[in-house]
């Protein structure tokens, strides 16, 4: 059982969410620097108080089409893989920010048929309710896991 206080997001009428904890802040949409290269899911740079921080769409990393920016357009900047010196930032970009909530009743659980359908979503860290519609819980270190490169503090393996 995984509980505790979300913040919910849609991608098209699909609801996600992800823990408050990581989540620095709420930005709207504003235009990326692109990086030469670059994966397809990764968006380019912004500028938050000075520093770089990537913007990842979570649409092209979560495998669905791309889609133009709206107003409700947010990108949701995230710390990423330790604490202070060690943490990075990342941004999400998602098409718009419902709600900082609470999962209804049971909180949100990994999917019981999951092996039996031969799925393994290392991404989805279970799957709960909101107002009666289903929200799939993301976990986060999974997001990034392989994906971003180490720190001058973590050395190559």
């Amino acid at each position: 059982m995984l509980d505790g206080t979300v913040i919910t997001f849609s991608l098209g009428e699909a609801l996600f969410a992800l823990p408050v904890a990581p989540v620095l802040e709420i930005l709207d949409a504003k235009p990326v620097a692109p990086v030469p290269r670059a994966p397809q899911h990764l968006l380019g740079l912004i500028d938050r108080r000075g520093a770089s921080v990537p913007v990842v769409d979570l649409r092209r990393m979560l495998g669905q089409p791309a889609r133009e920016d709206t107003f409700e357009t947010r990108i949701v900047v995230l710390r990423v893989g330790g604490q202070g010196a060690t943490a990075r930032r990342v941004g999400l970009r998602v098409d718009r920010v419902i709600e900082v909530t609470e999962l209804d009743e049971a909180g949100a659980a990994p999917l019981a048929e999951a092996e039996l359908l031969h799925w393994n979503e290392r991404m989805v860290a279970g799957v709960g309710r909101r107002g009666g519609r289903f929200v799939t819980l993301l976990e986060v270190s999974a997001l990034f896991e392989g994906r971003l490169a180490p720190t001058e503090e973590e050395p190559q393996s």
